[in-house]
């Protein structure tokens, strides 16, 4: 749009946005604010995206999708659906045993939220990975394999990578933990829009990722959180906890820490990921942790923000000798 023919240059030259008249077969392309050259190779998600003519001309290989837990409740479905769900049970994260009666489903990963902190906020504290008839139970910075007598064969991997437990399995899932409480779970492409629980469904489409256990969309995530819960003895969760509220005295550092995510540290980042609700979550975590772990809470909430910095190709390097 940004190239129109006009007064603005000689005939059959474009004002190309940057000052300069062009031919057209140089036009610039724009993305995220911010100009490329005809020729240009951006990644998006897996796929690559080449300037042609001022027009991005793209790949459409069909990419994994990865669903963020962490902190407080906080999780960034597959679709990108960015909320928060603050509850203290187990609760269904990601599945494709959905409803369909033809579908028996490989995977189930369920997440158990427990409080971390006065405030009544929970965070993931333990997860069990359901494959096939293995059952995996990830907890205190370990897990253990238990078999069960129900379900096929499915077979896994597990390695270390840095901080991270990373578990694949063969059916195409992929769950990545930093044994505190962060997860990360990958699926491939085949599982897009066979998938239910906190982490949506996975049909590129994040305005009906509340779809509740019974099939029904929500626009409230308490109901929906509310729905994949495994146990019905476990209190619905009624109301969004506020800690900065609750702890006004720990607001103030909570906000002057949190500020790295807004500040020029990650300025690459902020124009490919908006550094806004990762710096709301951070804010809640970082009042909320108050018995013990306060850093644990403030690094894992930047360490998510910088999570989606490099997937959108903005290496930031943020931690230091006196942050985290």
């Amino acid at each position: 749009t940004e190239c129109v023919s006009g007064c603005v240059c000689p005939e059959g030259l474009f004002d190309d946005g940057r000052g300069g008249c062009v031919e057209p077969k140089d036009c610039p392309c724009i993305h995220n604010n911010e100009w490329y050259s005809s020729g240009d190779k951006i990644k998006v998600d897996c796929n690559t995206c080449t300037c042609q003519k001022g027009l991005w001309k793209c790949t459409d290989d069909v990419c994994y999708g990865t669903c963020t837990i962490y902190g407080s409740g906080h999780y960034n479905t597959f679709d990108g659906k960015f909320y928060d769900f603050d509850g203290s049970c187990e609760y269904v994260a990601a599945q494709d045993f959905c409803g369909d009666k033809k579908s028996s489903g490989s995977f189930s990963i369920i997440t158990e939220n427990v409080p971390c902190g006065t405030t009544g906020v929970t965070c993931s504290k333990a997860i069990k990975m359901f494959l096939g008839k293995t059952e995996l139970k990830l907890e205190n910075k370990e897990y253990k394999e238990i078999q069960r007598d129900v379900g096929d064969d499915v077979q896994y991997w597990n390695r270390t990578v840095g901080l991270y437990l990373v578990i694949e399995a063969s059916n195409g899932v992929m769950l990545i933990w930093d044994k505190k409480t962060t997860v990360f779970i990958k699926l491939s492409p085949d599982y897009k829009g066979k998938v239910c629980g906190l982490c949506g469904n996975f049909d590129d489409k994040a305005n009906n990722d509340f779809t509740t256990r019974s099939g029904l969309q929500d626009s409230n995530p308490l109901n929906f959180g509310n729905s994949w819960k495994q146990s019905p003895m476990c209190p619905d969760v009624v109301q969004e906890i506020k800690p900065c509220d609750l702890k006004p005295h720990r607001k103030s550092w909570a906000e002057k820490e949190c500020s790295i995510i807004q500040s020029e540290v990650f300025k690459i980042c902020h124009s490919k990921v908006n550094p806004l609700p990762f710096y709301e979550a951070c804010v809640h975590d970082a009042c909320s942790c108050d018995s013990g772990g306060d850093c644990e809470c403030f690094c894992s909430a930047v360490a998510a923000y910088a999570q989606e910095c490099i997937k959108a190709e903005a290496c930031v390097f943020w931690r230091t000798p006196d942050i985290c």
